[in-house]
C-alpha cells in the first residue's frame, strides 16, 4: 500500500511538478482517522498538500523564497468535513438533507438513492413516481419500479438519482471504461497567449482574479482554497439559482459574491467584462450548459487569452455519461463505494463514506490544477483547460487500497476536533467558528481575509489590485 508521501508524489509529478519541491513537504498523522474501509483521510491529506505545495511553488516563482508545507492527517479530515463543524453564533448546522432525500428499495430488490436538496430535483422525482413528496409515498411508488429503469427515467425528467451498484457492476459499464483511460486530472493547452507576469503582492496568489461559478461543495471548496492563498475570488451566482445556505456560509469564506443573470444578454455581457481581467475561470455547471450560452473553454480563451479554465463534472468528460448530472453521494452510490462499505460493515444495503470525500478531494484537485496551469502560463504562455470529475477522484480513491478493520475506527465527534483547528471570525451571517485551512505554509500562512457574506452582497466588479 502506497505511503501518503508516495501518493502525493504521484499527484504532483503527474501534473508537471518538480520532484525536488516534495522535499519541503511534511505529512503527519496515522491512518485510519474515521470509520471507513477506504483511505479517505489520506485522500484528503494528499490533495490538500498538493494544493498547498502548488501555492508554495508559485510563491517561490514570484519571490524567490522557498517555504515548508505541512499537513496533519486529523486536521485534513476535519477540513474535509468542514460543513459539519461550522458553528453560526454557536449553533450547529441544520439537517443536511431534504425530507425525501436518501435510500429506497425498488420492486426488483435493488437500492436507489435520490438527491432532492434542490426543489427542481425533488419535483422531477415526484413527477416520475406520480406521488407526493413524502417518504412513505416515494417508497410505495418505487416498489412498482425496477431500479435501473427508475434511474434512467428520473435522469430523463431532470432528476438526479443513482442505482446502487457493486464495483464489478460499475466496472462493466462503458462509463467506467472511459474513465479508466483518463488521468486523475488533465491540464491541456487550448489557445495561444503571451505569458502573463505575476502581479505584485505578499501572498502566493495575491492579485490573481478568480471567477467561481459553482455550488454545493467541490467547486466552492476550490474557490475557498484559492482565496486562502490570497486570490481575489468572485463567486458568481444567480438570484433564481437554488443554494444550500449552510454550505454557502462554509465555502464562502474569503470570497466576494455577486449575482449575474446569465440567461440575459446583459448578464452575459457582465460576465464577459469580468473575464477580460480574470486569471482563472472555475465552473461546475452541468456539462455543456455554459457552452450553450457562449462560455465554452475555447470561447473564454478568446475573450481572455491566457485564462485558466477549470471544469468540474460528475462522471468525467468522456463516455456515455459525460453529460450526466451528479453529486458526491450519488457517485459514491453508483460506482461501488456504498456497496463496498455496506459489505464491509455487514449491512444489507448502502453505507456512505464518513465524509463527502469525492467532493472535498476534487475541490482541492481543482485548486491544485488551477495553480499548476497558472504557473505554466507564466512560464510558457497559452490558455489552459483543467478538467476533474467526482467519478475520477473516486476511481483514484478506490485504487489507494482498503483498510482492514477500518470501519472499527471511532468516529470523531464535533467536540473531539482539536480546538487548534477551529478559528472564530465575524461574517455577514453572524459569528462563525470554522475549520482553518490545514495546509500550513511556513512563510505565507493560509488565511481568509474576507468574511463569508450572503450571496449577491457585492457588485459585479473586481477590487483594485494593490
Amino acid at each position: 500500500m502506497q505511503s501518503p508521501a508516495a501518493i502525493l508524489r504521484d499527484i504532483w509529478t503527474t501534473a508537471g511538478g518538480d520532484a525536488a519541491a516534495l522535499d519541503r513537504v511534511r505529512l503527519t498523522g496515522e491512518e485510519p482517522q474515521i470509520p471507513s474501509s477506504f483511505r479517505v483521510a489520506v485522500a484528503g491529506q494528499t490533495t490538500i498538500a498538493a494544493a498547498g505545495l502548488a501555492a508554495a511553488e508559485i510563491w517561490r516563482l514570484r519571490s524567490g523564497q522557498m517555504q515548508d508545507v505541512s499537513v496533519d492527517l486529523r486536521h485534513a479530515v476535519a477540513e474535509c468535513r468542514s460543513e459539519r463543524y461550522l458553528r453560526l453564533d454557536d449553533k450547529p448546522p441544520p439537517p443536511a438533507w431534504d425530507a425525501i432525500a436518501g435510500v429506497y428499495r425498488t420492486g426488483d430488490g435493488r437500492f436507489v438513492r435520490c438527491h432532492t436538496n434542490f426543489p427542481h430535483h425533488r419535483d422531477a422525482v415526484c413527477k416520475v413516481l406520480a406521488c407526493e413528496a413524502e417518504r412513505e409515498q416515494v417508497q410505495a411508488a418505487l416498489m412498482q419500479w425496477k431500479g435501473e429503469d427508475f434511474e434512467t427515467a428520473a435522469y430523463a425528467a431532470g432528476g438526479v438519482v443513482a442505482l446502487m451498484r457493486s464495483c464489478d457492476e460499475w466496472s462493466a459499464l462503458p462509463q467506467a471504461h472511459a474513465l479508466a483511460q483518463l488521468p486523475l486530472l488533465s491540464i491541456e493547452r487550448i489557445g495561444e497567449a503571451p505569458p502573463r507576469p505575476w502581479p505584485k503582492g505578499d501572498r502566493p496568489l495575491a492579485g490573481l482574479r478568480v471567477l467561481d461559478l459553482s455550488r454545493v461543495i467541490a467547486g466552492p471548496v476550490a474557490g475557498r482554497t484559492l482565496a486562502a492563498h490570497g486570490a481575489d475570488v468572485l463567486l458568481v451566482s444567480g438570484p433564481e439559482l437554488p443554494a444550500i445556505p449552510w454550505l454557502t456560509i462554509d465555502t464562502g469564506r474569503g470570497k466576494l459574491t455577486t449575482f449575474i443573470e446569465l440567461k440575459s444578454e446583459a448578464g452575459r455581457a457582465q460576465l464577459r467584462a469580468l473575464l477580460k481581467d480574470a486569471d482563472i475561470f472555475s465552473q461546475g455547471y452541468r456539462p455543456r450548459a455554459l457552452a450553450a450560452i457562449g462560455f465554452a473553454p475555447e470561447e473564454v480563451a478568446t475573450i481572455s487569452p491566457g485564462i485558466v479554465y477549470v471544469t468540474l463534472s460528475a462522471y468525467g468528460h468522456a463516455g456515455p455519461w459525460a453529460e450526466r448530472r451528479g453529486f458526491d453521494s450519488l457517485v459514491q452510490t453508483t460506482t461501488g463505494f456504498n456497496h463496498a462499505e455496506g459489505e464491509a460493515a455487514g449491512v444489507d444495503g448502502p453505507k456512505e463514506l464518513p465524509a463527502q470525500m469525492l467532493d472535498h478531494a476534487t475541490g482541492y484537485l481543482m485548486a491544485f490544477g488551477a495553480m499548476m496551469a497558472r504557473a505554466r502560463q507564466a512560464r510558457e504562455g497559452g490558455s489552459w483547460h483543467v478538467r476533474v470529475s467526482l467519478a475520477q477522484t473516486g476511481r483514484w480513491l478506490w485504487n489507494l487500497g482498503r483498510l482492514e478493520g477500518g470501519l472499527n475506527t471511532p468516529e470523531i465527534t464535533g467536540e473531539a476536533v482539536h480546538a487548534a483547528f477551529i478559528e472564530s471570525m465575524s461574517s455577514g451571517f453572524g459569528t462563525l467558528k470554522a475549520v482553518q485551512h490545514s495546509a500550513l505554509l511556513s512563510k505565507t500562512p493560509a488565511q481568509w481575509s474576507r468574511p463569508a457574506m450572503p450571496l449577491g452582497s457585492h457588485p459585479a466588479q473586481w477590487p483594485p489590485r494593490s
